[in-house]
């Protein structure tokens, strides 16, 4: 049987707070390591002549705090195998052993498979200071997060947050830059340095843009922002948004609201995905915020309709998204590597293959045009279903083949429309010839959905020129003649031909 090890907590750093029975095992035991002498109480003891090993030239060794901590628990493990049975090493650290202390973590992980003894001796902890210092209750709420793995999402406004490990100014200014996702720059937070230790204590406050600004950050320090149940604090959470619209929706919300079902919405969700899709082509972010906010709203109604009837919440469709984008990415979160973007899609086409046979759904067996969403645009339908026919080898070798048969079906057209050929007939035609030009646009790279819209952007802005030019003339499409309306097209076309001159 190794030694044992017992893990003591040193306190938030006022020698007065130390126990006599800690003090007393201190003064008994032969071998004694601390994680850093940077802490009052250790200075402090060994002005009694209670010394230790310390594992500070660690820190100066390893390039991050994981890698510290790992050295530091392996060495701890190692020294207690050496020492004989029955034998009691202290391993003491700053505060509490059991609160922001990842040596001890890592020792409560491994002690018992290396059949080393583990005792965890408290301490009084900096969150005890903090609570009388700083003044509040954490029964009202309270976190305590860690400054080197903090994240927006994990600040919630309505409690009381503590952030500690602000070891230094880059520490503290990582932890700025994320507060400043949630808060206004001016928002006054508490900085704490050495929080009850006499003669050492600074309680300061700042606005949060000065955060990084302020001296003296160390062990010992920590960042506090009180709670706040501000509504404009909760109005960027998501979780405001889910609330917003279950209210909508509930008895005592909106009539319009409560009414709708999913079909009687669905129309919205295609215009307002339209709506974005205008936003992304005139380049236009602040419109862009605007109409995903419109489009994000449609998703939360469908979701909370589901909700409604206890099949599934929104939180569930982002849990299904996070689940689906995991998977079907194994170069990113597995272990496949897709060097380029064809790479990375042929990854993806074959983990959503692995997916249907999980769902009993063999891919082999289903039409290679399955997959095709019912109710796209034609256009779109069309470039989606060829693109899938050319897969398995259904295609003309280059875009000549599809030029001829542009030619062929226009031919064919112009038959049907010149010897009166029942519409429905001359449609099926009109057909053809744009499911052809829909293969040579595939030939040449081009989305069809994409250049139609361009044209249509085209044609809408030089027709707006030739109405333009009309009023100013005094004149309407009645009263005007087609050349001269020819005439004001061809020069709103010549003046976009010299805007390009001039950009190159």
């Amino acid at each position: 049987m190794s030694a044992s090890i017992t893990v003591m907590g040193l306190g938030s750093g006022d020698p007065d707070r130390l126990t006599v029975g800690h003090l007393r095992k201190l003064q008994q035991a032969e071998h004694r390591y601390v994680r850093t002498k940077d802490h009052p109480v250790v200075g402090w003891l060994e002005e009694t002549g209670i010394t230790f090993t310390s594992f500070d030239e660690v820190y100066e060794s390893k390039d991050d705090f994981p890698s510290v901590y790992e050295e530091i628990a392996e060495r701890l493990i190692h020294a207690a195998k050496e020492l004989p049975g029955g034998t009691e090493m202290i391993y003491a650290v700053p505060g509490h052993p059991m609160v922001a202390e990842s040596t001890v973590k890592l020792l409560l992980e491994c002690c018992g498979k290396e059949g080393i003894s583990l005792e965890i001796a408290g301490g009084e902890s900096f969150l005890d200071e903090a609570f009388a210092r700083l003044g509040f209750d954490p029964i009202e709420g309270f976190q305590l997060l860690d400054a080197s793995e903090l994240a927006a999402s994990l600040v919630e406004p309505r409690v009381h947050t503590l952030i500690g490990q602000v070891y230094d100014v880059f520490t503290a200014s990582d932890v700025k830059l994320c507060l400043m996702e949630i808060y206004p720059d001016d928002y006054p937070v508490t900085v704490g340095h050495a929080l009850g230790v006499d003669g050492q204590e600074q309680i300061l406050q700042v606005p949060l843009h000065e955060l990084d600004r302020v001296e003296g950050y160390g062990n010992l320090s920590l960042i506090y922002i009180p709670r706040d149940d501000s509504e404009s604090l909760r109005q960027r959470s998501f979780e405001r948004l889910h609330e917003i619209v279950a209210i909508l929706r509930s008895p005592e919300g909106c009539p319009w609201d409560r009414e709708q079902t999913h079909q009687s919405i669905r129309k919205n969700l295609i215009e307002e995905t339209y709506e974005v899709i205008e936003t992304i082509d005139e380049d236009d972010p602040d419109h862009m915020q605007e109409e995903l906010g419109d489009l994000l709203l449609q998703i939360m109604l469908h979701s909370q309709m589901e909700e409604e009837t206890g099949m599934f919440t929104v939180y569930d469709v982002i849990g299904s998204l996070n689940e689906k984008l995991i998977f079907r990415h194994p170069h990113v979160f597995g272990e496949l590597s897709a060097e380029d973007a064809e790479q990375a899609l042929n990854n993806w086409e074959g983990m959503k293959a692995e997916e249907k046979r999980k769902k009993g759904i063999a891919p082999e067996e289903q039409s290679a045009l399955s997959g095709v969403p019912r109710d796209l645009p034609a256009l779109m339908k069309a470039y989606k279903l060829q693109k899938k026919a050319s897969k398995v080898g259904f295609d003309w070798d280059s875009v000549e083949g599809a030029f001829g048969k542009i030619d062929e079906e226009l031919a064919e057209l112009k038959q049907a429309v010149r010897e009166g050929h029942e519409p429905s007939d001359q449609m099926l035609e009109l057909g053809d010839v744009l499911f052809t030009v829909v293969n040579a646009a595939r030939f040449i790279g081009a989305d069809p959905e994409e250049a139609l819209s361009l044209v249509n952007r085209k044609f809408t802005r030089r027709f707006q020129y030739v109405e333009q030019k009309l009023k100013e003339a005094g004149k309407t499409f009645k009263d005007s003649s087609l050349e001269e309306m020819d005439h004001w097209w061809d020069e709103a076309k010549g003046l976009e031909h010299a805007g390009k001159d001039r950009k190159k």
